[in-house]
């Protein structure tokens, strides 16, 4: 018997929120070691603290609750976008700031991160003729773990910080702060361009303030997703232009973008389902040859210069697998992964899938603005799942799967005006909860 509408909400917030607790609590209890830090499903430990950024992240929070979902309803489009970037900025930032200034750039100063590799790097040509070389755990001064564990892309963002004068953690990790702060902007830019202000308006707090914010702010996954946001965005304007100029245009932009999230991340090729997800709610299929060729060129002109994603990846697959993926058991990380996910984008998320699902059962049926909004969740709902089968993230997906979060969030615009106002706070209340007890070690 098909659930009543009103119950499909609950639903999914009663899903997300039982897989978290199940997470904290089955290892807990069946004194399993799952094998990450000491708060699975998170990369994590129990460190409760106050700092620097609690008393603005209070009032940030307070009054998003009390004013977001009207001023994201009712302001001029401008202000939106603009404010939507200066909100979310500073949401990013006084999170961070909880654990000080180093909130925002010790990570990156570790030796697993990227930034230290990136300062010691002369010769970025040498540097990826022998990338595929030092992947293996055995091999001759192989690389750090992050370093190892995607393309070169990724480096070669950090080694043009430290060329331009960014080389400190801090710097590196402003940077990466405001970057990650653009991702909402490109997803609500998108959504306008493809007809559907309204219900961009309505998903627009979740977007710009979220749990998410404790990951996107000192990890380079955040600015993973900033880039593939931009990608999707410019596919959906050429998806929707008016001329063949301006299609091309767009069209190899999106391509030159999301060929680049080939080259950061090794699990990025996925977003594939969320470009086909763009261009079926136009029903317009012209920019996708032009946006392939454009993605296929820039992971040919790696391959130029030495790095062929093609041969580093089986490389990459045996290094994790010697590691400690191996010793993370399936029967646990199959589903906590889910958990990590439900944290990271926080409780709502199971909410905003939920209700895409059940209005994706009579999608034929769909406005066209409400449809956009139902393939685009569902799109990235299926890329998560793909994501989780495929099993290369055993953990750590709290950030892994950053630029799916926006997307998966966009089902919050189906909900009715409470869900949306009481869900948003207690979205953020979960941020605020979540950083000042655990730290996340990212």
């Amino acid at each position: 018997m098909p659930a009543r509408p009103a119950a499909v909400p609950w639903i999914g917030l009663s899903v997300a929120v039982g897989l978290i607790v199940l997470a904290v609590v089955v290892p807990a209890v069946f004194d399993w070691n799952v094998h990450v830090r000491s708060f699975p499903p998170l990369h994590a430990e129990w460190l409760p603290r106050v700092g620097p950024g609690t008393l603005p992240a209070v009032v940030l929070a307070l009054a998003a609750a009390v004013y977001g979902v009207e001023a994201a309803a009712r302001a001029p489009w401008w202000a939106l976008l603009a404010g939507g970037f200066v909100v979310g900025a500073a949401w990013l930032a006084s999170l961070a700031a909880v654990d000080g200034a180093d909130g925002i750039g010790v990570i990156l100063e570790t030796s697993y991160e990227y930034l230290d590799t990136a300062r010691s790097v002369t010769d970025l040509p040498s540097t990826l003729r022998e990338y595929v070389s030092r992947i293996p755990l055995d091999s001759v001064d192989n690389w750090p773990v992050h370093i190892a564990g995607h393309p070169p892309g990724a480096l070669l963002f950090f080694v043009v910080l430290v060329e331009l004068g960014l080389g400190s953690g801090f710097a590196a990790g402003l940077v990466v702060l405001l970057v990650g702060a653009t991702t909402p902007i490109a997803v609500l830019v998108l959504l306008r361009r493809l007809d559907a202000e309204r219900w961009a308006r309505r998903a627009a707090p979740f977007l710009i303030m979220g749990p998410s914010a404790i990951w996107i702010a000192v990890s380079a996954d955040g600015m993973f997703a900033a880039i593939a946001a931009w990608g999707l965005c410019a596919l959906g304007f050429a998806a929707t232009a008016r001329g063949r100029v301006a299609l091309v245009g767009w069209a190899l932009a999106a391509g030159a973008l999301l060929g680049y999230c080939v080259m950061l991340s090794y699990g990025l090729p996925l977003l594939g389902l969320l470009a086909l997800g763009v261009l079926w709610s136009v029903r317009c299929w012209w920019p996708l040859p032009i946006a392939a060729a454009a993605a296929l060129a820039v992971v040919l002109a790696f391959a130029a210069f030495g790095f062929a994603w093609w041969e580093a990846y089986p490389v990459l697959v045996d290094r994790y697998w010697d590691g400690i993926a191996s010793r993370r058991p399936l029967g646990y990380w199959i589903w906590g992964d889910l958990a990590a996910l439900a944290v990271s984008a926080g409780p709502m998320v199971g909410a905003s899938v939920a209700v895409a699902v059940h209005r994706a059962i009579r999608l034929g049926r769909l406005d066209h603005r409400e449809r956009v909004i139902v393939v685009l969740a569902l799109a990235a709902m299926l890329t998560v799942l793909v994501a989780d089968l495929s099993q290369m993230s055993r953990a750590e997906v709290e950030r892994i799967w950053l630029p799916f979060v926006p997307w998966l969030m966009l089902g919050t615009a189906l909900l009715g005006a409470r869900w949306r106002r009481f869900g948003f706070a207690g979205q953020l209340g979960f941020a605020l909860v979540g950083q000042h007890l655990l730290a996340t070690g990212w």
